[in-house]
């Protein structure tokens, strides 16, 4: 074979010299190359027995390949080829297969920006990120299979959705990628990565649930000794059973988080709804990137702190990601922050924790607009 290929080659050299001598097309013209070499890995059959380094760069090179590497544990190996070398090769006897070696790229996280604005990858960097706090999302439950979430527990006292990892909304999914998405190879980070979420529904498929949902919920994170609760969710009228049961879970070393709502402002009347505007609860309202109060966030003396909650990207049902708006959006950024503070400094109480997110926010304005401010969690657990 070698012979016969060696006599072709030199009737073509001596045709491309003529050619040449003769001609005014370019030596590139002249060559007429077959096609574009590409790089592949050339597998060999075993059943054609134990073959020899210098035997298999013979034949890649007999079929008009450039050997590579050979690689050590794989009877393989790779080669610089073009069209009518495949084909050769692929109709030879000791080749088992020809496949273009292909290219993978890293896959990628991002870091929704809201994460970067509290500045929770300053605290990561310490090598604190949430791990051994407990966060319960009281929402519309979480969707569990979600390759960005890890749900450790939960429990739903939606009458009509006994499942709290199912989430028929997407809002609770949504909510717990804020405060946890896995720093993994996809999808987004969340503020605590190594927080432990549980997933507590009181909100069915429609969005909204019973107050008396909701103490139920409460009632559970306070039986199963949560650390932090996350509640994205309110509702306009006061009760006193919902309010015993949040001051009862702060009385209990429980830090307590909720969204201020999306009624925005009504003149020197404060908007901001019920759990969040109990004084035992840090209520949160929205800022956009640049650190504008978002149009839609309630206003009013209780306002605590800010935190982003406009075009904020995170998990949804269904393995998949989506960006929302909300005040919703701005609270799990607190309660992640807090279970950072708690990994950091576990013997700090609840009262600690929140002094801390409170003293060190960044003043923004009028504390009726913007509460504090925008947490600073880096300063916040220094």
């Amino acid at each position: 074979m070698r012979s016969r290929k060696l006599w072709i080659g030199l009737l073509f050299a001596f045709t491309l010299v003529f050619t040449m001598a003769f001609s005014s097309m370019s030596p590139a013209q002249a060559a007429g190359k077959s096609s574009e070499e590409k790089k592949y890995i050339v597998g060999f059959k075993q059943t054609m027995g134990a073959m020899s380094a210098a035997a298999k760069k013979d034949v890649i090179a007999e079929n008009g390949g450039k050997l590579q590497k050979q690689f050590k544990y794989v009877d393989a190996a790779t080669a610089t080829l073009d069209k009518e070398a495949v084909k050769e090769l692929k109709n030879d006897p000791s080749i088992a297969y020809v496949e273009e070696d292909h290219t993978a790229h890293a896959l990628a996280q991002s870091v929704p920006y809201g994460i970067s604005q509290i500045k929770a990858p300053a605290v990561h960097s310490q090598g604190y990120t949430g791990s051994n706090v407990k966060v319960a999302v009281i929402d519309s439950g979480i969707d569990s299979s979600h390759p960005d979430l890890k749900v450790s527990g939960g429990a739903s006292f939606v009458p009509s959705e006994p499942n709290p990892f199912q989430d028929g909304n997407s809002h609770g999914t949504h909510v717990a990628g804020t405060v946890a998405a896995l720093n993994n190879s996809v999808g987004v980070l969340g503020v605590a990565p190594s927080a432990s979420l549980y997933a507590v529904k009181v909100l069915s498929s429609s969005g909204s649930g019973d107050y008396s949902w909701i103490i139920n919920g409460i009632e559970w994170a306070i039986s199963n000794n949560m650390d932090v609760i996350n509640m994205s969710l309110g509702g306009p009228q006061g009760s006193t059973a919902l309010k015993a049961v949040v001051d009862k879970a702060v009385s209990q070393g429980i830090v307590v988080v909720a969204a201020a709502g999306n009624s925005g402002s009504s003149g020197s009347t404060s908007t901001v709804g019920y759990p969040a505007k109990y004084p035992s609860v840090i209520a949160v309202g929205a800022v956009d990137s640049n650190n504008q109060r978002a149009s839609f966030s309630s206003a009013g003396s209780e306002l605590d702190v800010m935190a982003p909650g406009v075009s904020i990207q995170s998990t949804l049902p269904g393995s998949s990601y989506g960006s929302y708006n909300g005040t919703s959006m701005a609270s799990p950024h607190v309660a992640g922050a807090a279970a950072l503070v708690l990994s950091k400094h576990p013997n700090w109480t609840n009262s600690q924790v929140r002094n801390s997110l409170e003293s060190t926010a960044t003043n923004l304005g009028n504390s009726f607009y913007y509460g504090k401010g925008l947490i600073n969690v880096q300063a916040a657990a220094q």
